[in-house]
């Protein structure tokens, strides 16, 4: 199995390692070209091998397709492929020299609005397709406003099949005003607007001769260009305990390590630091890979911090810094979307995950649901069902360490599941 082009050829597995990751999802209605557009992008950029295109190539030609239909890259269960649409959220992993990509590609019919949430929950930015022929529709709003909601700081408008408007700028223009207008009362702090073509691959990967009148980079430059280490929270230090290493053997006898993700600040050797939820201070011996100890740890990395003072430290514990110490309590306000066929029961018990704290949680009032087409509060149905987000209370088993989504979106999110099923119904952000 080859592919087309040589990653060897592209960059060394040193530099692969290091290079910066990009998660992103994709959005928009059905029939935007949600899946051809990530398909063009694997595609052009070399990274597919020779049989999956091979694949791809036969599937087409029997279904009597004049050219190479590249969503079938992305469209893998059998249902997507015989329907022609997503129905899940579909992961593709590819890099260029300059940066890795995950992909998440979500489904665009309003039942699946969950999976455009789960997509989205752990994406830096969005692609946000809209139809050179339609324009600005409902489905737009609605996921552009899943993504406010998700604290996404970057969202790249792909105004997609310009071929089909003759590639006119006013066509594009026009939709850049509307959706500029809509936007406004969202928070998104960075949105750009790229006119497409993605069955004919124009400003996708490579610059199209097709619409000299735009002047920005193409899809793929801006991807690999987009700043999103500003978006990591470098000032409040949070370190939620994974798992606590002890080997027990001669060589590491007395050996205690606290292994976890740094989601948020920065960690340093001879730093003072405070374990919670018992208060007790201590100052950081050393801050460790498996490859040696580091200077310093920051946000995404995962390493292993040991202190100077022997603490009964546990899974689902907090090491942070004692001038800056996240919210800590049992009654939390949330916005709540809604994962479940089964809806929500007001004054019902759940299990609660938020970092890698676990405990048990019970609804104890619905302030209101959002209409996610307008952002209007309806606060006469409280009923939250199967795609709907509200804002709830609740009330935990055990104290819970945490911060607000929009300061810190990994010790501001939580997940509700369903005790007896064990299913995820819900995916709340702390307010």
């Amino acid at each position: 199995m080859s592919q087309t082009t040589s990653t060897k050829e592209s960059y060394s597995t040193e530099s692969y390692l290091n290079m910066d990751l990009l998660r992103f999802t994709t959005a928009g209605s059905v029939d935007d070209g949600k899946s051809t557009l990530i398909g063009r992008l694997l595609y052009d950029s070399k990274a597919i091998f020779e049989d999956q295109l091979e694949q791809i190539e036969e599937v087409s030609k029997r279904k009597g397709k004049g050219y190479v239909d590249l969503s079938l890259l992305t469209d893998g269960l059998r249902s997507e492929r015989e329907q022609g649409i997503t129905i899940d959220v579909a992961y593709r992993y590819f890099a260029t020299p300059k940066r890795k990509f995950i992909v998440a590609d979500t489904p665009g019919h309003v039942q699946y609005t969950r999976n455009m949430v789960t997509g989205a929950s752990t994406a830096n930015l969005a692609i946000i397709l809209v139809d050179a022929r339609h324009g600005v529709i409902e489905q737009t709003c609605r996921h552009s406003i899943i993504a406010s909601l998700l604290q996404i700081k970057h969202v790249i408008v792909c105004v997609n099949k310009m071929d089909l408007v003759d590639f006119k700028e006013e066509v594009f223009n026009t939709i850049c005003s509307d959706y500029s207008n809509f936007a406004s009362k969202l928070s998104i702090p960075d949105i750009r607007f790229i006119p497409i073509s993605a069955l004919l691959g124009d400003n996708v990967v490579d610059a199209s001769d097709n619409m000299p009148w735009y002047k920005g980079g193409t899809l793929m430059y801006n991807l690999e260009t987009v700043n999103i280490s500003a978006d990591l929270n470098f000032i409040d230090a949070r370190f939620p305990v994974q798992y606590v290493i002890r080997p027990m053997n001669d060589k590491y006898h007395d050996y205690r390590g606290y292994a976890g993700k740094v989601e948020g600040g920065i960690f340093r050797p001879g730093e003072e630091v405070v374990h919670l939820p018992s208060g007790l201070s201590s100052k950081i011996k050393s801050v460790e890979t498996i490859e040696g100890p580091l200077a310093e740890a920051f946000p995404p990395m995962s390493v292993t911090i040991t202190l100077e003072d022997d603490i009964d430290i546990s899974r689902g514990d907090m090491i942070v810094k004692p001038n800056n110490q996240p919210e800590v309590s049992q009654d939390i306000e949330l916005m709540i979307c809604w994962l479940n066929d089964k809806k929500m029961n007001t004054g019902g018990k759940y299990v609660i995950k938020h970092t890698t704290r676990d405990a048990r949680c019970v609804i104890k009032d619905v302030r209101y649901k959002i209409n996610i087409n307008t952002l209007n509060k309806i606060e006469d149905d409280k009923t939250i069902g199967l795609n709907d987000i509200g804002r709830i209370v609740i009330r935990t088993t055990t104290p819970l360490f945490f911060d607000s989504y929009s300061k810190n979106r990994a010790t501001g999110s939580v997940i509700l599941v369903d005790e007896f099923t064990n299913e995820t119904v819900g995916a709340g952000m702390i307010i």
